[in-house]
């Protein structure tokens, strides 16, 4: 019974953290837009163009892995 005058108060003491961090995330946008993230995740983003500086250095460096592997 003794440890119960303990163990109510830090229970409170929990419970009144754990709803200050909940209206805390409600207020600073934390569930604004469930939606977005459930969306992507499972699409795409769309391709970014690649400039011909970047597409010849990726091509350089795989014809040169490939004269490394022959070896």
């Amino acid at each position: 019974m003794e440890s119960l005058y303990f163990l109510v108060p830090v229970a409170l003491i929990f419970i009144v953290i754990a709803v200050k961090i909940l209206f805390w995330a409600i207020n600073s946008g934390q569930y604004d837009n469930l939606d977005a993230e459930a969306h992507r995740i499972l699409f795409d983003e769309p391709a970014k163009k690649k400039s011909a500086s970047h597409t010849e250095s990726i091509n350089s460096t795989k014809t040169s892995q490939d004269k490394n592997s022959s070896l």
